[in-house]
């Protein structure tokens, strides 16, 4: 009988994050301030301890794990890699697909490995309260178990299409303590602007997000995590990808390409880096992205200076962009509903050492329902976009004869996204491609940075 489980004993958890930052040709590009001129890490400490701003802008390959961070990663790490026999199967391909399953956190997805981190890190610095944003509502989860765990108050600003579709998900985080808030909320400034201006405002990631930080921002006894897009959560999440290297290893495969879901870019980055070190030294494994056609910030935006949230309150970033004040359609893939990238991501993307593609809706979900019925775990819908671009990759193997290794990160499982399903075998979902005049008008309004 074939193996189909790929385990690491606890003793390999992994002692240090690795930062790619360090193995780049070239250098991030600075972040900048509203004039234009780049800032320094003086500029985060109003809502980021010392230790997160020190890894933000830390050129280190690699960083070393807190025991106490590592104590509670072994909850649940490390996490099983998977070779996925009865999927190939059934798609009749002779590609070798593999998995790394990060559901099998407490919370559900990756996103816990930044959240202890980071409610560790606030917790030594005498932090005693966070704000945050969440999307699908698995960062949220995350970190609301972190803040229980380390005896911090979680306020959680869930966008507002999200707080309607996963009433469980808020549940979650209200049974480890957090308040769960529906942004556009009544709570802040940027809330109650975005009300007036449209008071059926779904929300967005960006909006959440500016939330967050305004609270944040106004308290002495706050700070804030950010569940994506900076440097130091991609980095929290290279635990994925260190620990998939020793299982492909002892599996006697290595991936030739890889695929995660991109919104921000934490899952992406968690599980990628690690191997873009390879790429770096000769490798020829392929990395790819994958978004949502609907919110598609990497392959139909623009690479410029943007603001991280929907008002304009964060330092100015360089990255794949579809403006920010883009706001991305009600899809149920609610953790990709971003209207940028990680600057990493976004500059690696533009220097074309990974690749992105964009998926639809519907074929999304196929894809996750196709997956389920073969290997019995239900993904989360972010999930199911890797999921897609695997199935396509897998597909063109077959037609080809090529017995490619293919490897995807199942960031999440989808218990909590039954809602979804319910709507996607009831036919009451479509396929959206955000319009091309949209986008055009939304990358008009960038903010102007001086050449």
């Amino acid at each position: 009988m074939p193996q189909t489980k790929f385990w690491l004993p606890e003793s390999d958890i992994p002692t240090h994050w690795y930062n790619v930052v360090a193995d780049m040709p070239n250098a991030p590009a600075p972040v900048l301030g509203p004039d234009g001129q780049a800032i320094g890490p003086d500029a985060l400490s109003a809502i980021f301890p010392n230790a997160v701003i020190e890894q933000e802008v830390s050129r280190e390959r690699w960083i070393p794990i807190p025991e106490p961070v590592r104590e509670i990663y072994q909850m649940w790490r490390p996490t099983c890699l998977v070779r996925a026999h009865r999927l190939e199967a059934a798609l009749g391909t002779p590609a070798h697909i593999y998995y790394k399953y990060e559901g099998a956190s407490p919370a559900g997805s990756h996103k816990l490995n930044s959240a202890i981190a980071q409610a560790y890190y606030n917790k030594q610095e005498g932090v005693t309260r966070m704000t945050t944003e969440t999307g699908a509502g698995q960062w949220g989860s995350s970190l609301a178990l972190a803040g229980q765990m380390f005896g911090i108050d979680v306020r959680i600003y869930m966008v507002k299409v999200s707080y309607q579709q996963k009433p469980f998900r808020r549940s979650m985080m209200q049974a480890w303590g957090a308040t769960v808030l529906a942004s556009p909320s009544m709570e802040t400034a940027s809330g109650r602007d975005a009300l007036a201006k449209d008071p059926n405002n779904p929300g967005s990631l960006g909006l959440a997000i500016a939330e967050a930080v305004e609270e944040a921002a106004s308290r002495a006894d706050t700070n804030y995590g950010l569940g994506s897009v900076l440097n130091h959560v991609l980095l929290h999440q290279t635990v994925i990808g260190l620990e998939a290297k020793k299982q492909f290893e002892m599996a006697g495969e290595y991936p030739d390409m890889i695929f995660a879901p991109c919104g921000g870019g934490s899952n992406f980055g968690g599980v990628a880096f690690p191997f873009l070190a390879d790429k770096a030294a000769g490798s020829d494994v392929r990395l790819v992205a994958v978004e949502p056609a609907s919110c598609p910030s990497l392959t139909r935006g623009h690479y410029a200076y943007d603001f991280g949230d929907t008002v304009g309150l964060t330092p100015l970033m360089k990255q794949y962009t579809l403006g920010h004040d883009f706001m991305p359609p009600s899809i149920h893939a609610g953790g990709l509903r971003y209207h940028g990238a990680s600057t990493l991501v976004s500059q690696l993307y533009h220097e074309k050492l990974i690749e992105a593609v964009a998926v639809p809706q519907l074929a999304t979900f196929e894809a996750g329902v196709t997956f389920a019925r073969a290997e019995g775990i239900i993904p989360a819908p972010e999930s199911c976009h890797a999921i897609r671009a695997c199935l396509d990759e897998a597909q063109r193997c077959k037609e080809a004869g090529e017995a490619k290794v293919l490897f995807f990160n199942l960031s999440g499982h989808g218990h909590f996204d039954m809602a979804s399903y319910d709507k996607y075998f009831s036919g009451q979902l479509e396929d959206y491609a955000y319009p091309e005049e949209a986008i055009v008008a939304a990358l008009a309004r960038l903010p102007k940075v001086p050449a």
